[in-house]
């Protein structure tokens, strides 16, 4: 499906030629499925699965003064990092929401990537301009830049070969060198899926180069292509949160859940408000939830109580293909959010039954 005016990503006529049904997100033209949702899903858990995330936006900070910036847009603790370690993150606004969440990659001593997400790269730009006072050297290279992330169990024993860099990585760490015979190439493990696996960061003029490569180490582990479609699921059954869902310019880190990433060791922007958030509490809160009878929660239904009072809307929601069973996430006023809490999904009119569980919904 072609719309006019969506920026296209390296790799796009691979996907067309695989067959790949493409839709616009994040304004790009981008692969939604290939065999399939499910297949796709439980492919990438089972073995290994190649995503396409080039859509994703890359700003570089670099030299002096670099962490100082980034402490202060961003609400963990950069101070934390040392090279080759990665941190989850988000841009506090001054409304007490969320601008957008983000990976800080700390790359060398002075040299960070900000990894954020696709829908939001000009909002997130311009956040960073506007904040940087005292003229640190920042660079957006997200459109120079493809991205393919290889999920799933067997990623290792498909990529290890195509370089000297040791695949054995830690949770959240990432290293540069050559791989696929290409010099500067990043990999990094962070995962969006609960599957384990990579990410590689590699030049546009790169693209087709390693596109070959990574597809004949594919073939001999069975991987398969995987679409934006199931990164959802998968990345539901983790309980992680998707910006502009689950997250947004309204929603406040402490309602998310996202307090382990808010550190009020340091200054922030909007620290104060936030950290009252923390101290007196907040009226609602984001929850995972199974639902006990037949339904799918969607985004935007109401979640109502037992008499069919409004009391929170979910944010995500599906069939979860690894459970087989209906799980969402949403918001619900905070005396319905401790685990085990009898809710009701509003669906075509009807109430749902439904239980507060703990995520992630999917335990390995």
């Amino acid at each position: 499906m072609e719309v006019l005016d969506l920026k296209d990503i390296a790799l796009k006529q691979k996907h067309v030629e695989l067959g790949a049904k493409m839709v616009p997100f994040a304004g790009f033209n981008m692969p939604l499925q290939y065999t399939g949702l499910i297949d796709e899903h439980i492919n990438v858990r089972n073995n290994v699965g190649i995503f396409d995330v080039s859509h994703m936006g890359e700003f570089m900070i670099c030299g002096d003064g670099a962490l100082d910036l980034i402490q202060r847009i961003t609400s963990n603790d950069a101070s934390k990092l040392v090279p080759g370690k990665v941190q989850y993150s988000c841009f506090p606004n001054y409304n007490g929401g969320i601008v957008d969440d983000l990976l800080v990659y700390m790359l060398a001593e002075n040299e960070y990537m900000l990894v954020v997400n696709g829908a939001n790269i000009d909002k997130d730009w311009n956040w960073v301009v506007k904040h940087n006072t005292n003229g640190v050297s920042v660079q957006n290279i997200s459109e120079n830049i493809s991205l393919l992330a290889i999920q799933g169990p067997n990623a290792k024993k498909m990529l290890q070969p195509l370089t000297n860099m040791d695949l054995e990585m830690v949770y959240y760490t990432v290293q540069q060198g050559i791989f696929a015979g290409i010099d500067n190439v990043i990999i990094s493990s962070t995962g969006y899926t609960g599957a384990g696996g990579y990410e590689i960061y590699f030049k546009n003029s790169d693209a087709e180069a390693i596109w070959n490569a990574v597809m004949k180490a594919g073939e001999k582990v069975g991987a398969k292509m995987a679409g934006l479609a199931c990164r959802d699921t998968l990345r539901l059954e983790m309980g992680f949160v998707l910006y502009g869902n689950d997250i947004n310019d309204t929603t406040s880190p402490i309602e998310a859940g996202l307090g382990w990433i808010t550190k009020f060791s340091k200054d922030f922007v909007n620290y104060e408000y936030i950290k009252n958030h923390k101290e007196k509490g907040v009226q609602r809160k984001l929850v995972g939830f199974e639902l006990l009878e037949r339904g799918i929660p969607r985004h935007d239904y109401e979640i109502v109580d037992a008499n069919g009072n409004k009391i929170g809307v979910v944010t995500s929601g599906t069939q979860s293909p690894s459970l087989n069973i209906p799980i969402g996430m949403g918001y619900v006023r905070t005396e319905f959010s401790t685990v085990g809490s009898e809710i009701y999904i509003l669906i075509r009119d009807k109430k749902i039954k439904a239980r507060v569980v703990s995520t992630p919904f999917y335990k390995q």
